[in-house]
């Protein structure tokens, strides 16, 4: 094994659109791990569009990157030195080590072995990690969702999105997809299934179409763009609607002032419309059965997922950006060493 390895940190604080001059390349060296703890050598590593709330110094959910610091994501690798009993060397696991060749672990948090579902790697970190999970959880404890229901996912060709549509098919709803361009509301509607897609860059007035598309109103809004779709739709639900607010990547990239205001308010009042947004980690102890009920259906082919892989930690910054600019759907990883 080699002495040393790289990993992308945060070059200085992010005023708008990500790039690649806004991180640096790090060699260092390889730590030894301590009493209790495991070392990991990544094999893949996540971009996930909330990642870019902790890059220009504020507070969020999640606590700020400092300059200097490994950009966060998700990762999936093998242990290759173990002092922790729970873990023995060459166990696939899945951890929270950020754009780095390898990670250091005490075993606790969001680190465990991988099981063996007969599933590609890569899932781990896609449609069976946080963004499925997060589109699981989203619908079944936030939403509470029900069959015979109408459903409507924004950014719906994105991984969250495309998985919070298709549990909502599995679960019996009616499912309307929001996407941008032809491309994706193609696969949305062939591949998927949907019941309707509604292209935003070309349907016009959004409250107006998705009007035509669902004239006796919408029970569950899944929304993973932010607050200018979330103030169209709110008059659109219907009597005790729940919004799930799950992720804001029309707004990530804006100043504060620049973020549209929800104005429509008076729909929470006349409706009974709830709206929560929710952080995965709070399900943490579900996790496991979540995933055996995910697995199951891809298996079954009725959970299907797109993955756009780049080579080499050297593309992480680049290919984050590609992620917003939306030059691919789906999830986007890098690939930092060969699978086993």
């Amino acid at each position: 094994m080699a002495d040393t390895y790289r990993c992308v940190t945060l070059a200085r604080f992010v005023d708008g659109l990500p790039g690649p001059d806004d991180f640096n390349i790090e060699t260092r060296q390889v730590p030894e791990p301590g009493d209790g703890e495991v070392l990991v050598r990544n094999i893949y590593a996540s971009l996930d569009p909330g990642g870019r709330t902790r890059l220009s110094g504020g507070v969020s959910y999640i606590p700020p990157l400092a300059l200097g610091d490994v950009a966060g994501g998700f990762n999936i690798g093998q242990v290759v030195k173990s002092n922790n009993t729970g873990f023995s060397t060459g166990d696939l696991v899945v951890g929270a080590f950020g754009w780095s060749e390898m990670g250091l672990s005490n075993g606790r948090g969001y680190f465990a072995k991988i099981e063996d579902w007969d599933l590609p790697l890569s899932a781990w970190i896609g449609v069976l990690g946080i963004p499925g999970l997060t589109a699981y959880f989203g619908l079944k404890r936030v939403a509470g969702i029900g069959a015979g229901e109408t459903a409507l996912v924004t950014s719906a060709a994105g991984m969250v999105g495309a998985t919070a549509a298709q549990i909502a098919k599995i679960l019996g709803c009616r499912v309307i997809g929001v996407a941008g361009g032809s491309v994706k509301c193609a696969w949305l509607r062939d591949e998927l299934g949907l019941d309707a897609v509604i292209d935003y860059k070309t349907a016009g007035d959004l409250s107006t179409a998705i009007n035509e598309t669902a004239p006796e109103g919408i029970d569950i809004l899944f929304d993973n763009v932010g607050n200018r779709f979330v103030d169209a739709i709110l008059p659109l639900m219907r009597l005790n609607g729940r919004i799930v607010v799950s992720g804001q990547i029309g707004d990530y990239n804006l100043a504060t002032k620049d973020i549209h205001g929800i104005k429509n308010t008076r729909a929470f009042i006349t409706h009974r419309v709830r709206m929560e947004g929710l952080v995965v980690f709070d399900d943490r102890p579900q996790f496991s059965a979540a995933q055996a009920e995910m697995a199951a259906w891809i298996k079954a082919g009725k959970l299907i997922y797109r993955e756009k892989i780049y080579e080499g930690i050297e593309c992480a910054p680049q290919a984050f950006r590609d992620m917003f600019e939306g030059t691919y759907f789906g999830r986007h990883l890098v690939r930092l060493a060969p699978e086993p």
